[in-house]
C-alpha cells in the first residue's frame, strides 16, 4: 500500500497546530489576565488579587515552556513537511517569522524579571510595570505568525516572474488584506479563551466547596474580562465576514452553503446537504447573509456557483464555522447572567447550576478556538497561497513523513500528560488559602469563610 505524503502531512500539520494554538492562546492571553489582578490588588490594597496573579504566574510559566516546544516543531515541520512552500515563499515572509521569534525573546526576559522580582520594590506598581512588556510580547508574536497566515489568504507584496516570487516588498506582504481582521479577531479571542479557562477553572472549584472571597473575587474578575472580550469578539466576527464577502468569497459561501448568487441572502444555520446540494432541517435567518457580508439586507452575496467546483473547500467546514459563533455568543451570554443574577436581590450568582454553566465555558472556550482554527485552514482549501500554490504541490514526497507523524504524536502525548501532572502538583500542593497566610498574613482565616 502506497503512503499518500500529501495526507499524511496534512494530519501531521493539524496535529500540531491544533495542540499548539492551545498553548499559543494561552501565552496570549493570561498575561493581561495576570496584569489586571495585580494592578486591581496593588490599587485597592487586595491581597486575594495580588495571590491571584501569582498563582497564574506560575501556571503560565508551565504552559510557556510547552509552547515552546510546539512552536519550534511548527518552524521545523514548516521546512521539513511543506518544503516547496518554503522554496516558494519563505522570502516573502522570512521578515514577520524573524519578528515572531523577536517578540517571544522579548516576552522571555520580561517574564523572568516580573517573575524574579516579586515584593523587590517598595513602589509596587515598579513590579506590575513588567506585566507590561509580557502583554505586548505575547500580543506580537501572535500578530507576526497571524500575519504569515493572512498571507497564505491574501497573498500580497510580490511580482511573479518564470513562476516564481520575485520583487519582494517584504512590508507589503505583511500588510496584506487579511492582515487586519485576522490580527483583530486573533486578539480578542485568546483574551476571550483566556479568561473563559480560568472562570472556569475558579467555578469548579467552588462547586468543590471552596467559596472563599478568594475565588469569588477570581470568578467576578474573570467574567468580567469574558464579557468585555466576548462582545469585542462578536464585533471581530462581523468585520471578518464583511472581508471574506470582499476578499475570500467562496469561503463565506462555503460555510453558509450559499451556492447561488442572489440577493437578499438567508444565513443558514446547521441543518445537512442531500446529494444535489439542497438544505435539509436547517435555521434559516432571513436576508441576514446579506448584511453580515456586506451591511445591507439586500445586497448580493457571491454563491459558490462562482467558484469551481474542484476549488470548493469542504462543505463540512460549515458546521465548523456555525460551532465557533454560537460558542462565541454563549460565553458572554454566560457571564451576562451571572452579573444579573449578582445584582437580584436573592444574590443566587454561586448557584450550582449557574457554576455549573460557568465550568462548561471554559472547555467552549478551547473548542471554540480549535473550530475557529479549522475552519480558517479548511476553508482556504485546496489552495496553500490562495491563487498560486495548491497544498498538494507544497507537501513533502518523503517516505519518512508516517515515522516523522508517529515521533510528534508520542512528543505531544508526553507534553500533555506532563503539563496537567505538573499543573496538578504545584497548586494541588499549594493550597490558596495556605499561600494567602504565607504571603499576606494580615489577612485572617476568617476573611476566607
Amino acid at each position: 500500500m502506497e503512503l499518500d505524503t500529501v495526507l499524511i502531512s496534512r494530519l501531521l500539520t493539524a496535529m500540531t497546530l491544533g495542540f499548539h494554538i492551545i498553548f499559543a492562546t494561552l501565552g496570549v492571553g493570561v498575561p493581561l489576565m495576570i496584569s489586571a489582578a495585580e494592578f486591581i490588588g496593588i490599587k485597592r490594597k487586595d491581597p486575594h488579587y495580588r495571590l491571584l496573579a501569582r498563582r497564574w504566574t506560575r501556571g503560565f510559566i508551565i504552559s510557556v515552556a510547552v509552547g515552546v516546544v510546539t512552536g519550534t516543531a511548527i518552524g521545523l515541520q514548516l521546512s521539513l513537511v511543506w518544503p516547496n512552500f518554503m522554496q516558494m515563499a519563505g522570502n516573502v515572509i522570512s521578515l514577520p517569522l524573524f519578528m515572531e521569534v523577536f517578540a517571544f525573546f522579548f516576552e522571555a526576559i520580561f517574564l523572568g524579571i516580573y517573575l524574579y522580582t516579586w515584593d523587590r520594590f517598595k513602589n509596587e506598581y515598579i513590579h506590575w510595570l513588567f506585566s507590561l512588556p509580557i502583554i505586548i510580547g505575547g500580543g506580537f508574536s501572535a500578530v507576526f505568525i497571524t500575519i504569515v497566515n493572512a498571507f497564505m489568504n491574501t497573498p500580497d507584496g510580490f511580482e511573479v516572474e518564470n513562476g516564481a516570487f520575485a520583487a519582494v516588498n517584504p512590508i507589503g506582504a505583511m500588510l496584506n488584506p487579511a492582515t487586519p481582521t485576522k490580527v483583530f479577531h486573533v486578539l480578542s479571542t485568546a483574551y476571550l479563551t483566556c479568561a473563559a479557562i480560568l472562570a472556569a477553572i475558579t467555578a469548579f472549584l467552588i462547586l468543590k466547596k471552596k467559596a472563599t472571597d478568594y475565588y469569588k473575587k477570581a470568578l467576578k474578575l474573570t467574567l468580567a474580562l469574558t464579557f468585555v472580550f466576548g462582545v469585542l469578539t462578536v464585533i471581530t466576527g462581523d468585520t471578518s465576514a464583511k472581508f471574506l464577502a470582499a476578499h475570500q468569497p467562496e469561503k463565506l459561501a462555503a460555510a453558509e452553503w450559499h451556492f447561488e448568487t442572489e440577493e437578499g441572502a438567508d444565513l443558514i444555520l446547521f441543518g445537512w446537504l442531500n446529494d444535489a446540494h439542497e438544505t435539509i432541517g436547517e435555521i434559516r435567518i432571513p436576508k441576514f447573509l446579506s448584511f453580515l457580508a456586506h451591511g445591507d439586507f439586500n445586497a448580493e452575496v457571491t454563491g459558490l456557483e462562482e467558484t469551481p467546483e474542484e476549488m470548493w473547500p469542504p462543505l463540512w467546514v460549515h458546521y465548523m464555522f456555525d460551532l465557533m459563533v454560537t460558542i462565541g455568543f454563549v460565553l458572554p451570554a454566560i457571564a451576562l447572567l451571572y452579573f444579573i443574577l449578582k445584582k437580584m436581590k436573592n444574590r443566587q450568582e454561586h448557584n450550582k447550576g449557574m457554576l455549573s454553566l460557568i465550568a462548561l465555558s471554559g472547555p467552549l472556550a478551547l473548542a471554540a478556538i480549535e473550530f475557529g482554527w479549522i475552519y480558517a485552514e479548511e476553508g482556504r482549501q485546496p489552495w496553500i497561497i490562495r491563487g498560486y500554490m495548491t497544498v498538494e504541490e507544497a507537501a513533502t514526497s518523503s517516505p519518512y513523513i508516517g515515522l516523522m507523524f508517529i515521533l510528534f504524536l508520542a512528543l505531544y502525548i508526553l507534553l500533555g500528560t506532563l503539563f496537567v501532572i505538573t499543573l496538578r502538583k504545584i497548586f494541588r500542593d499549594n493550597p490558596a488559602e495556605e499561600e494567602l497566610e504565607k504571603h499576606y498574613p494580615s489577612v485572617k482565616k476568617g476573611d476566607e469563610s
